[in-house]
């Protein structure tokens, strides 16, 4: 198939450089062209001076980007890639954005004769790398088997969640989730560390029982050692907590656990550590501890 994709920051990276050798003809758009060039290379696709140029005539167009003014830009903004998208083509949106940004860009879509469907991914850089992706979806059943094919060489799960925004909803229930795991994990260490307990060999015990996850197993060691450039960002954490708690205020939900942890990575980012991966955390804990401060969370 012909397709585009746009954004090629960690994930969008990896993600498009599956699908170039899924024996796809790929043609991308960044707005640092160098990167594209670097992947131009990588990848013998092709890249394009504007989203407009890289959705023109594509079959299936990928954007992967920061924020929902990001991607209200390159769909929609000048040089957008909707405007030169075709009747019966499809959009298909990685970025973690909010619920309202899909449903507008599924109208707008709809209006034009194409379609749009919200695909947040989880699994950080090292799932985009590998090709195992968790990804959510909200959109038209038929849109979405045309797009399930192509996503699959970059995934390990996906789902057709509802209509448009269920995809960005449901990442949203993924990261609150997160948000407590990391903090209990962070929490549980800082207690075996301080009482002189032999971390490894305390997770060892635990992780075989109902403590386990993936956090605990992938991120145990690496926070021990406070090494925290493994994953996730912290910045990208509190913009997608902050799409959460607005979700939730307008649902009517109380989400008093993921409003804590975000005032948390605040405090991380303080400590400078906002492109620290969610893990850090950890190094709150540690900080607090060295500061001797005494608090309930401490």
């Amino acid at each position: 198939m012909k397709l585009a994709f746009i954004g090629l920051g960690v994930m969008g990276y990896p993600m498009a450089g599956h699908l170039q050798r899924a024996g796809h003809a790929v043609t991308v758009f960044n707005r640092n062209p160098v990167r594209a060039r670097k992947w131009v290379d990588e990848h013998a696709g092709t890249s394009a001076s504007t989203p407009a140029d890289a959705a023109r005539g594509a079959d299936i167009v990928f954007a992967c980007v920061g924020r929902d003014a990001d991607l209200r830009q390159i769909a929609v903004g000048e040089n957008g890639a909707f405007a030169a998208m075709a009747p019966g083509s499809l959009f298909v949106d990685h970025t973690t954005a909010s619920a309202t940004i899909a449903r507008e860009l599924a109208a707008v879509s709809e209006k034009a004769g194409f379609d749009f469907i919200d695909a947040p991914v989880s699994g950080g850089e090292a799932g985009a790398i590998n090709g195992k992706l968790t990804i959510m979806c909200g959109g038209r059943p038929e849109a979405y088997q045309r797009a399930e094919p192509v996503m699959a060489v970059y995934t390990r799960q996906m789902r057709l969640l509802g209509s448009p925004g269920a995809g960005q909803l449901t990442k949203m229930v993924n990261q609150i989730c997160i948000a407590g795991v990391v903090q209990g994990l962070a929490e549980g260490l800082n207690l075996a560390r301080a009482t002189g307990l032999d971390i490894e060999a305390v997770v060892d015990v635990i992780s075989k029982g109902a403590a386990q996850s993936w956090q605990m197993e992938n991120r145990h060691k690496t926070m021990a050692a406070g090494q925290y450039d493994h994953g996730f960002a912290v910045e990208w954490m509190r913009k997608d907590l902050g799409i959460c708690l607005e979700e939730a205020r307008r649902a009517g939900v109380s989400l008093p656990v993921a409003a804590l942890v975000d005032q948390f990575y605040a405090e991380v980012e303080g400590m400078g550590g906002k492109r620290w991966d969610t893990s850090s955390l950890f190094a709150r804990q540690e900080h607090l501890r060295s500061q001797g401060t005494r608090r309930g969370e401490a």
